[in-house]
């Protein structure tokens, strides 16, 4: 295909059958898989719509380029975000949220953003989706759950934004991406109880 061809196929088609959202969903899940299997730079429409069950028509009817589509996966991954728990508890609200970290990170969506993480420098784009989508998500969800307990008062005001709030998360994404040491439930509740509580403590009101 000419670039000249390519570049009128790609045009989003304003008119026509609108979209299917199922559709949509079902390209999402395909570009993570394949994300989390050959990374960025090998993922091709081709393979994305053969892994959807679309036609690669579909596909530029949508997104004109690779990035376009990648980009918006990402953007899309905020908008699902986490449900933030809300027990009246700081313990069981950090567990269950962190135990909802463990299963991103170590599922489909924890293998694209791995398989992205050498194309960020290089993609501004992508970056930009990436900061502003997964990890804007994260850390909006656990200074939710911070911030409520400040304003039940087991903790002081401001630990929200502090290196105590950010503990616990930044331990599972360490063991994640550098460690590779099993990342589990069990994990999260060692963090808990022998790193994250016992600051939580020490921050309480006196």
């Amino acid at each position: 295909m000419s670039s000249s061809t390519l570049q009128e196929t790609a045009v989003p088609n304003r008119g026509g059958r609108p979209r299917d959202p199922s559709r949509d969903g079902a390209i999402r899940a395909a570009i993570l898989r394949l994300l989390g299997e050959v990374g960025y730079n090998a993922l091709t429409m081709d393979a994305v719509a053969a892994e959807a069950g679309v036609g690669k028509a579909t596909i530029y009817r949508r997104w004109r380029t690779k990035s376009d589509l990648v980009v918006d996966t990402i953007t899309e991954m905020q908008q699902a975000g986490f449900v933030v728990p809300d027990t009246g508890d700081l313990t069981e609200d950090l567990r269950l949220i962190l135990r909802s970290l463990v299963a991103e990170v170590t599922g489909p969506t924890g293998s694209a953003a791995l398989s992205l993480l050498s194309s960020l420098p290089h993609q501004p784009a992508l970056a930009d989706a990436f900061r502003a989508g997964p990890l804007a998500g994260w850390r909006s969800a656990l200074a939710a759950v911070w911030e409520r307990a400040e304003a039940r008062g087991e903790v002081r005001s401001g630990t929200a934004h502090t290196a105590i709030a950010q503990a616990a998360s930044a331990l599972v994404v360490q063991r994640w991406l550098l460690t590779g040491e099993p990342l589990d439930d069990d994990y999260v509740d060692t963090v808990l109880e022998t790193v994250v509580l016992p600051l939580a403590r020490a921050a309480a009101p006196a």
